[in-house]
């Protein structure tokens, strides 16, 4: 069986909370982009992981999809199976790339395998993987509360803008970027601010970890500058970065702005 897990923007992400269990709370909305890797998975005679595409730092039975698999066999006893990853989003992005993949591995065993789990314990195994996995079992809008678990349906609509993603080859840690982060509550919830024209998202809507990665990859910021140069009605860094993204009303023209060996991706929203 063929899959296409896809990956995320965030339209904004507030660190609200550092948590006694040393999680941090968070808000957030989720959107879903189309960028995709591949996975694939048949039973097989033994259990086995590879690998194509983009490389990936780590071992191979450290990757989220054999980590699914694991968590699903360990209480459902699963035949074993061969599984096949190629890698298209870029990892250390702030895209949920392999969180995308876990949960869809998750989901697509559930289906395959004919378990009968609901999306709500689906979401409690995908919780054991990562904190915007949840997102991903039910990818559509959603503003993300707690660590990124809470998931709430949100009207937004860009059908008709054009979206583009550039990332430059640049890793971001999450967790030292957290480690640099001080917990803020928003005057105005996410929810409310995406209600109003997007013009007006610049000056409103805010991602806090740019000012630490700007400070630290000052070409990361360049992006984010180049994109509103281009025409984007709005932009902003992904997650913990690298990526940047802007939301454009008409398919950018962006040949030549950025260097051979950032990964650009365009499509129409």
């Amino acid at each position: 069986m063929i899959y296409f897990p896809h990956c995320k923007i965030n339209i904004g992400l507030l660190i609200t909370n550092k948590r006694a269990d040393g999680f941090h709370d968070i808000e957030t909305i989720f959107y879903p982009v189309g960028m995709q890797d591949v996975l694939e998975f048949v039973e097989a005679d033994e259990c086995r992981f590879t690998l194509s595409g983009m490389e990936l730092d780590g071992k191979a039975e450290d990757n989220l999809v054999v980590r699914a698999y694991e968590i699903l066999n360990a209480d459902f006893n699963l035949p074993p199976v061969h599984i096949h990853l190629h890698k298209n989003i870029p990892s250390g992005a702030g895209l949920g790339g392999g969180s995308a993949d876990a949960s869809f591995m998750l989901s697509e065993l559930n289906e395959h395998v004919g378990l009968g789990i609901g999306m709500n314990k689906l979401m409690e195994y995908a919780l054991q993987l990562g904190s915007d996995c949840p997102f991903f079992i039910n990818p559509v809008p959603s503003v993300g509360k707690g660590r990124g678990e809470l998931l709430e349906e949100v009207e937004l609509d860009l059908k008709g803008m054009h979206l583009a993603v550039v990332k430059p080859p640049i890793h971001v840690s999450t967790a030292k970027a957290y480690s640099h982060m001080k917990p803020q509550e928003p005057q105005v919830s996410l929810s409310e601010l995406i209600k109003q024209p997007i013009e007006s998202w610049k000056n409103t809507i805010h991602n806090q970890f740019e000012d630490y990665v700007f400070d630290a990859h000052p070409e990361v910021a360049d992006i984010k500058q180049k994109l509103y140069t281009c025409g984007a009605k709005f932009a902003l860094m992904s997650g913990s970065g690298s990526a940047v993204y802007g939301i454009f009303a008409e398919e950018p023209k962006l040949d030549g702005i950025f260097p051979s060996d950032y990964n650009l991706f365009t499509q129409e929203l």
